[in-house]
C-alpha cells in the first residue's frame, strides 16, 4: 500500500499561540468597549450641556 497522497494533517496552533490570541482578543475587546462607552458619555455630556443652556436661556427670559 502506498501512502502517497495521504499527508499528515498539520496540528492546530499550539496552546501558547491560542493563549496569546485569546489575550489579544480580550485586550482589543476591552479597548473597543472603552471607546464605545467614551463615545456614549460624550454624547450624554453634550446633551446635558445643551439642556443647561436651554434652562439658562429660559430662566433669563422669565426673569427679564
Amino acid at each position: 500500500m502506498s501512502t502517497q497522497g495521504y499527508e499528515d494533517k498539520p496540528a492546530g496552533p499550539s496552546l501558547l499561540k491560542k493563549g496569546v490570541a485569546a489575550l489579544i482578543l480580550i485586550v482589543v475587546l476591552a479597548f473597543a468597549l472603552k471607546v464605545v462607552i467614551g463615545f456614549v458619555m460624550g454624547i450624554f455630556w453634550i446633551i446635558v450641556g445643551v439642556a443647561v443652556l436651554i434652562a439658562l436661556l429660559w430662566a433669563l427670559n422669565t426673569l427679564l
